[in-house]
């Protein structure tokens, strides 16, 4: 079968590291400028945030949370690329990516809150430039490119971060931001953590692109493939595309290969649609081991270190569930008033009914 004169030929992409699995520096010139306490940083937060979602999943199996995403083995992809940003840049995640919003500054009692359904969960506190976490799958991609947009009226050397999954990718609301940011050149950077399923759809059943990375070009845009699982490389490819953004050089695109090692949510059964080979070659490429090794080559981290944190890791998940719990119910009344700075006539007559 011949070529047709306007087809776009693709050729496969091979993904951005800077580690090997054993901890070495593979490809030195993605290597991010950190100082040492900055990839000791790094490390405290993957640690941390590994305890925390093994915390919480207990806590949502003893019912003290509601909807919980777990996110171990996402530790690179979400830590990594938060941690690329400045604080004044803003965060519009979807539902499994609480570390982002709460490393960017939300405090964690109100990220509980947040999974067990208070209106507090999503008060966002002033100067905290993050979204509330987005159910509807997709939809946040659209809410980040008019934050991208809003900076680039300002003049802002500021730029719009967003998460979804391999399944967000198929979209519309998607296909609709990237075409938009592409069109006016927006500072976004859209993140796509492709672990593999949509729930239990399988990424091959989703789409017959070669990448993720690959839906970039029709959007006119900047995409690339990241090993999602090499915190180093994620760090290395978030600050590169935000400086495009802060150069209003315009929007990319970056699909982060990672793998979520528990289930999609606590009422997923993975054994239904995931093999005990596929988890076990996953598990070789854990974020935490990876970059462990390679910070304990520099002397920079030892075993000791991880039990440390994974105390006080514990010790703030308990604090902050307690604070959680502690926290005043909500009524009807409380949650209409929530909604407006002046709660119009019909509402305040409607409030009357729950009193």
């Amino acid at each position: 079968m011949s070529k047709l004169p306007y087809e776009v030929q693709s050729e496969p992409v091979a993904p951005l590291f800077v580690l090997t699995l054993d901890g070495e520096v593979a490809n030195p010139e993605y290597m991010p400028d950190l100082t040492d306490e900055q990839l000791k940083e790094v490390m405290y937060r993957m640690v941390f945030t590994r305890t925390w979602d093994e915390r919480a999943i207990n806590l949502g199996r003893q019912g003290r949370l509601g909807f919980y995403a777990p996110v171990s083995g996402q530790e690179a992809s979400m830590i990594g690329s938060e941690y690329a940003l400045n604080k004044e840049d803003f965060v519009a995640p979807g539902y499994r990516d609480m570390p982002q919003i709460v490393w960017h500054g939300l405090p964690l009692y109100q990220a509980f809150l947040y999974s067990r359904g208070h209106q507090h969960g999503g008060q966002i506190p002033e100067g905290v430039n993050v979204l509330m976490p987005q159910i509807i799958i997709g939809a946040q991609v659209l809410h980040a490119m008019g934050v991208a947009m809003a900076f680039k009226k300002k003049n802002q050397k500021n730029v719009a971060i967003t998460y979804t999954g391999d399944g967000g990718s198929s979209e519309g609301d998607f296909y609709e931001a990237l075409n938009f940011a592409g069109a006016f050149k927006l500072p976004a950077v859209f993140v796509v953590q492709n672990n593999g399923y949509a729930i239990t759809t399988p990424y091959a059943k989703q789409t017959a692109a070669l990448s993720v990375a690959h839906k970039a070009i029709a959007a006119g845009i900047v995409g690339q493939q990241i090993d999602g699982m090499d915190v180093l490389a994620v760090i290395k490819a978030v600050q590169d595309a935000a400086q495009r953004g802060r150069d209003g050089e315009g929007a990319t695109l970056l699909e982060l290969l990672t793998y979520r090692f528990r289930p999609h949510s606590l009422a997923d059964d993975t054994t239904k649609y995931r093999t005990k080979d596929e988890e076990a070659e996953w598990a070789l490429k854990d974020p935490l081991t990876r970059f462990g090794k390679f910070l304990e080559k520099k002397g920079l981290w030892t075993e000791e270190d991880t039990l440390r944190v994974k105390e006080e890791a514990k010790a703030a998940v308990t604090e902050n569930i307690k604070k959680a719990e502690q926290t005043e119910k909500m009524t009807v009344a409380g949650l209409i008033d929530s909604m407006f700075e002046h709660t119009p006539q019909h509402l305040e007559a409607q409030k009357a009914d729950f009193e």
